[in-house]
């Protein structure tokens, strides 16, 4: 493995060299610092009933868990941040499996969360080849172990669930743990956490405040067409400054191809969500999990990351080529 493999993988010193990195950990650093302020000022003004006082503080108190795991990895170095992908991808599967039953069907669920190692290993191996190729061979295995277990009752079940968790989960995330393999690894993972988490926030605000029509009434009440819309300006202006500070030169620096990264970040993250709501509706559970008090489930969190990963990945990839002057199979030695 060369030297600069090795500082890429777990070199820490550099976390800040970024300026996109330093304007987002800033931006996080006041939003804790104020947040609690501003609870405080809302109730001293009565604006706050009990319970939304008593939700609000919970969630405060989540984020203030949630974020520091989040973002402390991405600082680390790659290694870290590739790893806490694949500790967010069988987490996100444990859940779904779960709620969806999948976990009785156990050589099934073991195929696939094998499949989410081979995954996680061709990304740190920043090995592409492989990477593409697992989805092809896990479904072939997928569909072998299941042929092989002579059930034919509830045959397509099995594996139409198991290649399902399979994608979402080892692929898409994949997408967020293999872009690790650029030297702006840090710029670009924190610009896609933090964009599709404020993605949610703005749908939020501007659907309380303009109120009107649903989005999808029957997928997530309460979720407004016109907070998806006001979502998709606003985080599509919030990616379009910050990406300013991360491409300054080549074909993503124009103000054109920085517009369309924020609006995909936008449209696919809110289809994320919508995804996961769909399953829950389906198997008829309010949240996917209870890990983390006033959120619900790890995937109910990460949800909008699950179609907005891949999303941005192949976007900048076409463009400007995501860890192209990096080494490869730097764990195989195939590079």
């Amino acid at each position: 493995m060369s030297g600069i493999a090795w500082e890429r993988l777990f070199g820490w010193r550099p976390a800040f060299d970024e300026r996109a990195v330093v304007l987002i950990v800033a931006v996080l650093g006041g939003v804790f610092v104020l947040a609690p302020l501003i609870i405080l000022a809302l109730d001293h003004a009565g604006r706050l009933s009990p319970a939304l006082k008593a939700d609000l503080r919970s969630r405060y108190l989540s984020w203030l868990i949630m974020v520091p795991l989040i973002v402390l990895p991405v600082l680390l170095g790659a290694a870290p941040t590739i790893l806490a992908v694949a500790l967010l991808s069988l987490l996100c599967y444990r859940e779904f499996a779960r709620a969806t039953g999948l976990f009785r069907e156990k050589i099934m669920s073991v195929t696939v969360v094998l499949g989410i190692v081979a995954v996680t290993f061709a990304v740190a191996d920043h090995w592409y080849a492989f990477f593409v190729a697992l989805t092809p061979i896990t479904l072939t295995v997928l569909t072998a172990v299941a042929t092989s277990l002579d059930r034919p009752a509830g045959y397509i079940q099995r594996v139409a669930l198991a290649v399902f968790g399979f994608l979402l989960f080892g692929i898409c995330l994949g997408h967020l743990g293999y872009m690790a393999n650029d030297t702006r690894f840090r710029s670009l993972i924190l610009l896609l956490l933090f964009s599709v988490q404020l993605n949610d926030i703005f749908a939020y605000i501007v659907g309380k405040s303009l109120g009107g029509p649903k989005l999808a009434p029957h997928t997530s009440p309460n979720k407004t067409i016109s907070g998806s819309l006001g979502a998709v300006v606003l985080t599509t202006l919030l990616v379009y400054l910050l990406s300013g500070l991360i491409f300054t030169e080549g074909p993503l620096s124009g103000p054109v191809q920085r517009l369309v990264l924020g609006l995909l970040i936008s449209i696919s993250g809110q289809f994320g969500d919508l995804s996961v709501s769909s399953i829950k509706r389906d198997v008829g559970v309010k949240d996917t999990g209870s890990l983390i008090p006033g959120h619900g489930g790890v995937l109910d969190r990460a949800n909008s990351l699950l179609l907005s990963a891949p999303t941005v990945f192949h976007y900048i990839n076409y463009l400007d080529s995501i860890g192209i002057d990096q080494a490869t199979r730097v764990l195989s030695g195939g590079g």
